[in-house]
């Protein structure tokens, strides 16, 4: 199988081949660290880790790099608002995103390079642009030529000419040679935050921060940029411009955009979906969401759309998601009960399954189990659908749970059968784990803390202890009080329970 990825400067699915030949370069545009994280900030991290995490099962060798822009005017605002130092405020927030990145299972970035450390990086590629006549000085800045770029607007697929028509300014309103000319580095007074440069004190601006950290870590042309769909135009086109021009060669590869996240409200009974944004005031910090969903929960609620589409968030939705997660939990903690080995940290042995399957109904399971895992490896090669590979894991789920109750229900209890089951269990933690998922049991699957399994397991037993003295008053009543906690039991036909919070 060969992954085909959808390139947004070509605007067709490409079949992926990387510039060296078993090694891959991913770049992230990074979060600007001057306010709290929100769920926004980490779509990108979570598509593109979870990218990382299976191109190293593909066998390439992958470094992935997401910066972080530590000066820029929002910060400079927010901390003389605070009344403390853009450095400190960097760090604050930076330990905010590192600690959230963590608890998300985002651990496969390499680097996390800060615009303030490569001021000197950017200084000498402004230095070549103007060698090149593609950069200039207008009123104590400098800017990018844009009719210096042939191919500017191939990203966002802008005709320079349409750009440009009008452009030109009249004496005295501007010095810009083109309206669509941009900042590389931006003119400061004595007493503002800045550096030394050629051109005056000064500091960078927004584009040539990424193309400078790129390019110094991934090469003059790498595979892999990545980022959200809002920052096809400018950010992207720009960093492509400047990029090209500079060097002389293709910049990225594959552009891979991720859709945006939007809010979905409810306005009576209407469902609306709004961009989530600070004007709006519907923007929860990560801190709070964490706090009250498992992080694994949210990193599934991310990949259950595809990258592509925007990801519609809400209580509700994550709610959602995360009902079809614990179902999926539940199967596995069922397993692992029943064969009393470990299913989260051991991979699946096929033939120990085709081995031990002797009847029909076995050797047809054990086919399903394969099937699902080519459907499963199908979708991410074709243009990473972690979408549609995670609605095979749903498919594969319900399939375990057929063939486990009927063969209880025939009475099995034979080695073969639960060998064949929990291997079964492997493939579907083998399969999720391949993008961060299923890394372990999940406590908090249900919306449970570590000691609720405990006294669920207590309070069954002596239900089923009343039963046994046929005091069925006392066990409906313990099934009722249950019920009212949104806690439901199920009786299976071999005389386990199982209980389930509902959402």
């Amino acid at each position: 199988m060969a992954l085909r990825i959808y390139n947004t400067l070509t605007r067709e699915k490409e079949l992926f081949e990387s510039v060296n030949p078993g090694k891959v370069g991913i770049y992230l545009c990074g979060p600007t660290v001057y306010k709290p994280c929100h769920i926004g900030h980490f779509i990108g991290p979570v598509i593109f880790d979870a990218l990382k995490k299976y191109l190293i099962y593909k066998g390439y060798n992958v470094t992935f790099v997401v910066n972080i822009t530590d000066v820029d005017d929002k910060m400079i605002n927010e901390a003389q608002k605070r009344g403390i130092t853009t450095e400190q405020l960097a760090r604050e927030i930076s330990a905010g995103y590192y600690e959230a990145l963590e608890k998300l299972n985002i651990d496969s970035i390499d680097h996390f390079p800060h615009a303030t450390s490569y001021i000197p990086h950017m200084i000498q590629l402004i230095h070549k642009l103007g060698d090149q006549d593609a950069a200039y000085i207008a009123d104590g800045d400098v800017y990018f030529d844009v009719t210096k770029c042939d191919n500017y607007g191939c990203l966002s697929n802008r005709k320079q000419e349409d750009q440009l028509e009008g452009s030109r300014q009249l004496a005295g309103s501007s010095q810009k040679r083109n309206n669509a000319d941009f900042a590389l580095w931006k003119s400061v007074g004595p007493d503002e935050i800045g550096w030394e440069s050629p051109w005056g004190r000064g500091r960078p601006g927004w584009h040539i921060e990424c193309s400078v950290m790129s390019m110094d870590l991934l090469g003059e042309t790498f595979d892999i940029h990545g980022g959200g769909m809002d920052l096809i135009f400018p950010h992207h086109e720009n960093e492509i411009a400047q990029s090209q021009t500079a060097s002389g060669k293709p910049y990225v590869k594959y552009w891979m955009h991720n859709g945006l996240t939007r809010v979905r409200t409810k306005s009576g009974s209407e469902w609306k979906a709004e961009k989530m944004s600070k004007s709006l005031g519907n923007i929860k910090p990560i801190a709070e969401l964490l706090e009250e969903y498992p992080p694994a929960i949210l990193r599934f609620f991310v990949l259950s759309t595809h990258y592509r589409r925007p990801i519609d968030f809400s209580d509700e939705a994550i709610t959602a998601v995360q009902k079809g997660a614990n179902n999926i939990y539940r199967l596995l903690d069922r397993l692992e009960a029943l064969t009393g080995d470990d299913i989260y940290h051991t991979k699946p042995n096929i033939a120990a399954m085709e081995n031990q399957a002797q009847s029909e109904p076995d050797k047809k399971f054990t086919e399903d189990v394969a099937q699902a895992q080519l459907r499963y490896l199908e979708a991410l090669d074709d243009d990473f659908n972690t979408a549609a590979a995670i609605a095979t894991l749903f498919e594969l789920v319900n399939t375990v749970n057929r063939y486990l109750d009927d063969q209880r229900a025939q009475g099995q209890t034979n080695k073969e059968f639960l060998t064949i089951a929990q291997e079964a269990g492997r493939m579907i933690t083998h399969l999720g784990q391949i993008l961060g998922l299923f890394t372990h049991p999940l406590t908090k699957a249900a919306g449970t803390d570590s000691l609720t399994p405990q006294l669920m397991e207590l309070i069954i037993k002596l239900r089923k202890q009343a039963r046994t003295d046929k005091n069925f008053q006392l066990s409906d009543t313990i099934r009722d009080a249950l019920k009212n906690l949104n806690i439901t039991l199920r009786d299976n036909p071999d005389g386990t329970t199982e209980w389930q919070l509902e959402s």
